[in-house]
């Protein structure tokens, strides 16, 4: 089976040599979001965690799966005063539906702003 590469227009265009999902088989895999060029990409972690959840909304969807069957999440993190409002939201929109988690502290993201980058992986029906 042969691995499919997708971007997402909602999203808007890639800056780099890299798609924002791939699928293989039954898992999708996202490339890192950030709040980079939204509203909330200067403000706070707490903002900016609903922010890259939104995309990841949005990404899910268009793969045909959901925030609810998310299997993995990896959040690379700048500050570890930003955690309890990371926690805070994450528990919030996870509700019963927790992911497997890695939390990786980080000296900077590619913009000064940046307090968070999160990837993903997902489970989904295979096609």
């Amino acid at each position: 089976m042969l691995p499919i590469r997708q971007n997402i227009e909602q999203l808007g265009p890639v800056a780099g040599p890299y798609s924002h999902a791939v699928i293989h088989g039954d898992t999708l895999y996202t490339s890192g979001l950030t709040a980079f060029g939204s509203n909330s990409q200067s403000e706070g972690a707490a903002a900016q965690t609903h922010s890259i959840l939104d995309q990841l909304s949005v990404l899910a969807e268009s793969c045909n799966t959901s925030l609810q069957h998310l299997l993995k999440v990896t959040i690379f993190a700048v500050d570890p005063a930003d955690i309890p409002e990371i926690r805070e939201v994450l528990t919030d929109r996870y509700g019963e539906n927790v992911p497997a988690s890695s939390l990786v502290f980080v000296k900077e993201l590619f913009s000064p702003d940046l307090r968070l980058e999160i990837e993903a992986v997902f489970a989904v029906q295979p096609t």
